[in-house]
Parts: C-alpha cells; structure tokens; sequence
C-alpha cells in the first residue's frame, strides 16, 4: 500500500485527484484507500466529490499531495442549459468561499487571480478567458478607497502567458508579480488533463494543494504553491483534453460492453411486448454499459482473440506501446470545444466574482461577465 503509484507505467494521464484515487482504488481492491478520505454527493444533476489526502502515504499512493481536493462533476454543462449553468456558478462560488474561509483568510484579504495558460490555443485558453471576466478592484483601493462600497476586496488579475509567447517561465512572471503587489493568497486557473472522456469540459477542480503550470500536456514546471510563493494558493481546473490512448481504451470498453450485451441478450432474451422487425431497435437513450454488460473471459477471447484477455493496465500499456514510437498519442479536444470552453469560464469567472466580493450575487453577477 505504501508504493508510489506510477501513472505513466499505465499511460494514465490525468490531473484530477478524483481519478487518480479511482485507479488507486482500483489497484488496492474492496475497501478504502489508506491515508485517503472521500466522500461524494449528488445534487440535482451535479456530483460533487471530497478527497483529503491526509499524509504521505495517501500521497504517495495515488500520486497527489496532501491536501483537499474538490471536484464538481456536470455532464449536462455539454448541453448550454443556462439554468444548469446559474446552479454550478451558486455551488462552485459557494465552495471556493468555504475554501477562502478555512483557511484564515479575512473578507478584506487581497487576492490574486492568475489565469494560466496559452490564448492562442482555445483548449488551453481557459485560466485567461476567466481573468478577462474578473472584477478587478485593487487599482481602485489604492486610488481612490474612499469611492469603494462595501462588500468588495482588493482583486488583482494577470495572465501570464506561457514560455513559447514569453520566453519566461510562467513561475518566474507570478513569483515577480507576487513579490511586488504584495497579495494575501492567489487563485490560480488553469485547464487540465482527464483520463475520462465524460469529464472533458464537464468538471471543475478545486483544490488547495496549488499547480504546476502545463502539467496537463506532460510538461515540467516550477509548481505555483505556498511553499514557493509564501502565501495560501487556490488552484481551480478544468479537463479540456484527454489523451489518444485513453480514447482508443475507452473505445475497446464501449465496443467490448456493446457486444456483451448483444451476446447476454441474444443468450437471454426478453419478451418487448411490441412486434418489431428484425435489426429494427426503439429511439430512445442507449444506457451507459456497466460490469454486468461486460462479457467473460471466454468470449472476449472469442470477440477480441488475445486484445480480450488482457486486464485493463495491460490493455493501457500494449495502446501507448503501440501509439507512442508512432507519434500518435495525441492530446485530443472536442470539435465543440470554442463554445464549451467559453461557458465553462463565464461559470468559473462568475464563481470567483461571487465568491470573491460580498456585493456581487446570482442576480448582478452577470453584470461582471461578458
């Protein structure tokens, strides 16, 4: 239980805690993960999940520091329901002020909101999008305090770009900007990797651990953290990607679950009640293929000769073999990704914006955001 769990032994990438305690759970069995608490709720078509990794051993376990995370899972943000998206705005403003508060931080504490990655490529575009709906009110405290009502902190917002555009580590511009601004805690946003298809521009990770800048896409950075910069460190992340690999294995489950189900049916079938043609199926929504849709041994065997009979870390491993020397393991978007990633930032800006400033709610919050 106390080994380090090596992610890309298994062409695992993702940066959510919440998946990388899902393949610990996985490879540890029945039971809870040591060093590790989780709990999750549902609420009304949102999940939300709490991790705390409580010391080193959970740490080491599945990969995450100690600390907590928190994600919001919202399948139906995909559809631009604007009700839906009012409600993920209240919850995720609701639990970042939980955040703020827990840790000491006062209404007036001065804030700083970075909004990490590169504009020019949408997938990666989602910490500036943010900083550019951020209510930003620290210049107005220090020229003219008088003028400012109550309810509001002194909020800063930069975007710092990325080493291509710069030719400046991203750590070094917000060490520099840390430095001399002076804020009591910063909340860095940054777009993510996932290892699940459904949780691409469907999820929201808060986390007080703080990131590492381009961690998502494989790249080394200096991590932007209390440790490093001195003061408390948000980080808040959205999965925009996710790996050729994961695609490719998420598709031999869909196919092997799609034909177990057809043998389990053909060997057991039901009675409809309706006279049907034969090949001719109802419309209606397909249901999510679960453990028991899957076929045994044997006829996966059958279905897939020897691809079948590997468990789901070989199967991981002969794909990135298989995809790496080639050059394909691409890291994969959406096509709707410019409409996603503009709603999913509004949600997180108009969130920040709430829970940042007292005089700002769900009825004037949309007066700040564009």
């Amino acid at each position: 239980m106390s080994k380090k769990l090596d992610l890309s032994k298994y062409a695992v990438r993702t940066d959510l805690a919440l998946e990388a305690r899902e393949l610990a759970a996985e490879k540890a069995g029945p039971g809870e993960v040591k060093g590790v608490k989780f709990h999750t709720e549902e609420d009304h078509g949102m999940t939300v999940s709490r991790i705390e990794v409580l010391n080193e051993e959970g740490a080491q376990f599945i990969g995450k520091l100690p600390g907590r995370y928190l994600t919001i899972e919202v399948p139906g943000l995909r559809t631009q329901d604007t009700n839906l998206q009012d409600r993920v705005t209240r919850r995720f403003a609701r639990e970042l002020f939980v955040y703020i508060k827990e840790m000491g931080l006062p209404d007036d504490a001065s804030a700083l909101v970075v909004g990490l990655g590169n504009w020019n490529v949408t997938p990666d575009a989602v910490g500036p999008m943010v900083v550019e709906n951020i209510l930003v009110t620290r210049h107005l405290f220090q020229l003219m305090p008088d003028a400012v009502e109550e309810g509001y902190r002194p909020v800063s917002a930069v975007s710092p770009g990325v080493l291509g555009i710069t030719g400046i580590e991203t750590s070094e511009i917000v060490y520099g900007v840390v430095d001399k601004t002076k804020p009591d805690f910063v909340i860095a946003v940054d777009a993510l990797a996932s290892r699940a298809l459904e949780r691409v521009n469907t999820t929201i990770q808060i986390s007080d651990t703080g990131i590492s800048p381009g961690s998502g896409v494989g790249n080394k950075r200096k991590p932007l953290n209390k440790e490093t910069l001195g003061i408390p460190v948000i980080a808040v992340g959205i999965p925009t990607v996710v790996d050729a690999a994961t695609i490719v294995h998420d598709s031999i489950t869909y196919l092997l679950g799609h034909l177990g189900r057809q043998v389990n049916e053909a060997r057991n079938p039901k009675p409809s009640g309706r006279l049907l043609p034969k090949g001719f199926s109802l419309p209606g929504k397909v249901k999510k293929y679960t453990e028991k849709d899957m076929p045994s041994e044997q006829d996966r065997k059958m279905l897939l000769g020897i691809v079948g009979e590997l468990d789901e870390d070989k199967k991981r491993q002969l794909i990135h073999e298989v995809l790496a020397p080639l050059g394909h393991n691409l890291i994969v978007t959406p096509k709707e990704v410019d409409d996603y990633v503009e709603d999913i930032a509004n949600v997180v800006a108009s969130g920040l914006n709430a829970a940042l400033h007292a005089a700002i709610d769900m009825d004037n919050v949309s007066a700040y955001t564009h």
